[in-house]
């Protein structure tokens, strides 16, 4: 005698057990996805780490060369007698973007065959003689303003079309972020700290970078508690006063630097020379630019005797012909992305400080198809 089947018993056995291992499958996939996802992101915050500590070692190689060349440049001034820094030396000529496995490839301990399969990496960068503009910091001594400075300051303003009551604005409020008893001689021996960024307005991401300190730098003053920042920077000046416009025309020819300095007339523009010299009209201080092309000027006087038909003259406490704060402006690019760093040196001697350094990185976006 036969045993009855339930079939529909069977049947909702067979599609239980069915639903069972497609929700198996589904929570493997699921895993296995997730695990997938997680290895993919590890590999790129791996290899963009990579890139990054890449990119810093390479733009401190480039900031190691630039120190070497200003320190080379102080022992040739230093043997040879003439003290005097001008835009036909090593340092002043700029590195154009060049790639660097053309570097690596010149290179005998590397074959050509490694080199393949790297991603194109192109080095640009330049030195800046810092003192061929106009120091912001100058307007103000022991508190005080600087006659003499402001006057610069006034002309060049009125050269630029700037409001004059922005100048004034920024005079004040330098005073309140300077204490009255902050040092502002012209050498220093205490290093200084502090940390900036950076990002351009074609980028995407933007990297901090502490200031690294040095034995060279001066100290630079530190503002009060009611007082506004102290600027590193001419587009910092905003915090004193000025519109972001009046900042962004001041960038050519201002600076800030953590001392008083002079204007080096072999590298100022002769919009810079034109401010800081009371008695001198803009097509002097032209004539005075074309003429150093020919012949460097290695003390004041050669400056001056060009200009001594004039009431032009030169005053030691704010013009020279040498220089000791340089910027080191270097760039990294790897495609589209690139990272920027700017450093400010101080060489006193042939010893080169850092007194800051800036970083910044990002991603030039794709043109728009049509």
């Amino acid at each position: 005698m036969r045993t009855p089947v339930h079939k529909g018993k069977c049947g909702r056995q067979f599609g239980a057990a069915l639903l069972t291992a497609m929700l198996t499958v589904t929570l493997v996939a699921t895993f296995a996805a997730a695990a997938l996802w997680q290895q993919w992101r590890a590999a790129e915050v791996e290899a963009a780490e990579r890139g990054r500590t890449q990119a810093a070692w390479v733009l401190v190689g480039a900031l190691d060369w630039s120190r070497l060349i200003l320190r080379e440049d102080a022992r040739a001034a230093g043997s040879g007698g003439v003290n005097a820094d001008y835009l036909a030396e090593p340092w002043a000529i700029p590195l154009e973007e060049a790639k660097l496995t053309t570097f690596l490839a010149a290179d005998k301990n590397i074959a050509s065959d490694a080199l393949e399969g790297l991603p194109d990496a192109f080095l640009s960068g330049r030195i800046i003689d810092a003192q061929s503009k106009l120091n912001a910091f100058n307007l103000v001594d022991a508190g005080k303003p600087v006659a003499a400075s402001v006057d610069a300051f006034k002309k060049l303003f009125q050269l630029l079309g700037l409001p004059a009551e922005e100048l004034a604005l920024m005079t004040a409020n330098l005073q309140r972020a300077l204490p009255a008893a902050a040092s502002t001689a012209a050498t220093g021996t205490t290093g200084t700290t502090g940390t900036t960024s950076s990002a351009s307005s074609t980028g995407s991401t933007s990297t901090p970078q502490t200031t690294t300190p040095t034995t060279t730098a001066p100290t630079t003053a530190t503002g009060s508690a009611t007082g506004p920042l102290v600027p590193q920077r001419t587009a910092q000046l905003v915090w004193l006063g000025l519109s972001p416009s009046t900042a962004a025309a001041l960038e050519p020819y201002v600076t800030v630097l953590p001392t008083r300095t002079q204007l080096n007339l072999n590298t100022a523009s002769a919009e810079a020379i034109f401010a800081s010299t009371p008695a001198l009209d803009l097509a002097g201080a032209k004539r005075l630019v074309a003429a150093r092309t020919q012949s460097y000027f290695k003390t004041l006087a050669d400056a001056g005797a060009l200009v001594q038909q004039s009431s032009a003259q030169f005053v030691p406490d704010q013009h020279s012909v040498s220089t000791n704060y340089f910027e080191v402006q270097a760039r990294l690019r790897i495609d589209r992305t690139w990272v920027e760093e700017q450093t400010l040196l101080r060489r006193v001697g042939i010893d080169v400080g850092i007194v800051w350094r800036e970083r910044g990185a990002g991603a030039t976006p794709q043109p728009a198809r049509s």
